[in-house]
């Protein structure tokens, strides 16, 4: 088994996706000592079983990492979690230290393909391009319906300016918009950094960017719609639990909220990566939101570019590495 110096490590990968597995078996030549194992069962306290015998698990947004799992990978003998991925609310970090399992993660696979994506919603909404898609589809090229609006001289607040806000503050500077960010640790750049209030009452596009912590779930409800333009359009690639999810529906009701774009849900983990085409929806909330028309939904691929994927294997593996090797660990949770 796995121990600091000895550089083997056995990884039980979860939730894989037949998409990942070439990025990662390519990035893999480089390290000859270590082996995956692909299950594409996501983990949980019945599917945890399947990481025994291994040295680490490597998990991505949707698995499940409890203090029940952690206990059950801790009897494993697990010492390892490899997130790949920038987020980690998914993880009882607690319990890991509890049970001395270190917790790595991907920072910054590649900012601008989130930020492309939060553009790619935005013109989508704004100009209305997957309505006219099918229309002329089906011979109708009626211009009634599909009217949009410049993003030039429009005022986008940007909630959280990481990397991706930063790269999402560069593309929307080409279009000519004025940009505020609202986080405490912004640093000077191409906007205006300013409170949160002032984002939400002087926007017309309020696009999140921050983590998912106690302070900033459900930090859109109907207190923070209240603030906001009347159609105000709102765009999520973060997490989905900074929405309340039924403020949403309400604001949509009540024309508050005029476009709503979402890459992420706060129960995707039933949903998403999944085909469930031929199954009968049980979850009445996102079945609400999709039946609004100035609703679009993409099921988190804002990640989902080749760069990305390249950079998310190739740094996920670094950190296999640097643990089996018992070198400094670069991108530590805990």
């Amino acid at each position: 088994m796995f121990s600091v110096g000895v550089t083997i490590m056995k990884i039980a990968f979860f939730s894989a996706q037949k998409y990942e597995r070439s990025f990662f078996e390519q990035s893999i030549n480089e390290y000859n000592t270590i082996t995956i194992n692909y299950f594409e069962q996501a983990l949980s306290i019945e599917s945890a079983i399947l990481a025994k015998d291994c040295d680490a698990v490597c998990l991505f947004v949707n698995d499940t990492v409890d203090a029940g799992v952690i206990e059950q990978l801790a009897s494993y003998n697990i010492k390892t979690i490899l997130l790949r991925c920038a987020g980690f609310n998914n993880v009882d970090l607690d319990a890991a230290k509890k049970h001395n399992i270190k917790v790595l993660r991907v920072p910054a696979y590649s900012p601008e393909a989130v930020a492309e994506h939060c553009i790619a919603l935005i013109l989508t909404l704004s100009r209305k391009t997957h309505k006219a898609y099918n229309r002329v589809r089906e011979g109708n090229f009626d211009l009634n319906g599909l009217l949009g609006f410049n993003l030039n001289k429009k005022t986008v607040g940007i909630i959280g300016c990481g990397k991706i806000g930063i790269a999402l503050s560069n593309i929307l500077n080409g279009f000519g918009a004025n940009v505020l960010v609202c986080d405490p640790y912004a640093k000077p750049g191409n906007y205006t950094i300013t409170d949160l209030d002032t984002v939400l009452s002087q926007s017309d596009v309020i696009s999140l960017h921050c983590p998912l912590t106690p302070d900033t779930k459900h930090m859109i409800n109907d207190a923070a719609f209240n603030k906001m333009k009347d159609g105000v359009m709102l765009i999520n690639t973060s997490r989905g639990a900074l929405l309340n999810s039924q403020a949403c529906i309400d604001a949509l009701k009540s024309k508050k909220l005029g476009y709503l774009g979402l890459d992420v849900y706060e129960q995707e983990s039933e949903l998403f990566f999944k085909n469930h085409s031929d199954e009968i929806s049980q979850d009445d909330i996102f079945s609400r939101l999709v039946s609004f028309k100035n609703v679009l939904v993409t099921g988190h691929q804002g990640f989902f570019t080749e760069e990305a994927l390249t950079e998310i294997a190739n740094i996920t593996l670094l950190n296999a590495s640097q643990v089996a090797n018992g070198e400094p660990l670069s991108n530590e949770v805990l």
